[in-house]
């Protein structure tokens, strides 16, 4: 059986969580927490990189993010169902891994994958509670239900208003390392390669990419910021000044 990990991220592609959340992700290692990612696909319909290649990068990627696991589904890339196998797979790995917060795809985005993930994610985070479904680990061990006590929606191409947006300034260039690990999908002037340009592979996306965490970043006056969306809300709170002990910059 794995070690249970305080923070779980799943992700439709590998490279997902290294975009839109690979800041908080080695930030968290950093202050000395567990952290793991799930990816759904091995993004084969991807039009740079074959997914040999992309499970490479991923596993460079997971090394500087500091992550404690990785694995992949091997769900078909363009075509995540929200089916009973799917979820079955999914819940054996929430239960696997325990985490209390889960990080998540966003609910809406330009990529129809990112938001079939989002739907298969809720859904299995909500089953992998129910004890009458039942799960076994590989070694045929039974597993214990269990359900994440946070879940928040990493935000892609699609913005909405942030529940939390969290301060990654002492970690930026470790989060852009991870994200250059795949240097098949973003801007690498030493990646040789006949395969036309995306979305992603263009300089101008980086640019973005930094100009986005700029922009959340100056909101809680950092300089930078990765957004979140809290999907259960509200937030209970017991010590109010101690949740809100960060002082605002600007007020």
């Amino acid at each position: 059986m794995s070690e249970s990990l305080d923070v779980l991220a799943l992700a439709a592609h590998p490279d997902d969580v290294e975009l839109c959340a690979g800041g908080t992700m080695c930030l968290l290692a950093k202050q000395g927490y567990k952290t793991g990612v799930v990816d759904f696909t091995r993004g084969e319909l991807g039009t740079r990189g074959k997914p040999e290649q992309r499970a490479k990068e991923a596993e460079r990627a997971g090394e500087i993010m500091g992550l404690s696991a990785r694995e992949n589904l091997d769900f078909p890339d363009g075509d995540i169902r929200n089916s009973k196998e799917n979820q079955c797979a999914l819940i054996q790995r929430i239960r696997r891994y325990r985490p209390h917060i889960v990080l998540i795809n966003a609910p809406d985005d330009r990529h129809p994958d990112h938001a079939d993930a989002a739907r298969l994610s809720t859904d299995a985070l909500f089953y992998s509670g129910l004890p009458k479904i039942e799960t076994t680990e590989a070694n045929g061990a039974p597993q214990e239900p269990w359900r994440p006590h946070h879940v928040l929606h990493y935000m892609q191409s699609i913005e909405f208003t942030p529940t939390f947006v969290v301060d990654v300034s002492e970690v930026w260039e470790r989060r852009i390392q991870a994200l250059q690990a795949f240097q098949s999908q973003f801007h690498n002037p030493d990646y040789e390669s006949d395969e036309p340009e995306t979305f992603v592979s263009n300089r101008g996306f980086l640019d973005w990419v930094a100009a986005r965490a700029r922009v959340y970043g100056y909101r809680i006056g950092a300089a930078f910021g990765e957004p979140f969306l809290y999907r259960h809300g509200p937030v209970g709170v017991t010590d109010l000044v101690k949740m809100l002990g960060r002082e605002r910059t600007f007020r």
